[in-house]
């Protein structure tokens, strides 16, 4: 029986598989490193941009260092998202 490029015929055997799953695990590993690095700050399909110097996420960043408690950020929250036009999702007037 043949196997393998004739393995027994003096024949590379089973590592004649080698290069090509390295290969595959080179492109597998650099796509899942871009993915974790590079790509992470795009957004997705579905995800709400936000930039990072907008009033939103200047909010958002002091009502989490504890500047301003729970019910001053949804009272805020509330009339920004009226003045840019969000749906104002989730807010307690």
């Amino acid at each position: 029986m043949q196997t393998l490029a004739h393995f027994g015929d003096g024949g590379p055997g089973p590592w004649i598989l080698f290069l090509p799953v390295l290969w595959a695990l080179l492109i597998g590993g650099g796509i899942a490193l871009l993915r974790r690095t590079v790509w992470r700050g795009r957004h997705g399909p579905g995800r709400p941009t936000v930039e990072q110097d907008s009033p939103i996420a200047v909010l958002g960043h002091r009502f989490a260092s504890g500047e301003i408690d729970e019910d001053e950020y949804w009272r805020r929250l509330s009339v920004l998202d009226e003045q840019f036009g969000r749906d104002g999702k989730g807010g307690a007037a």
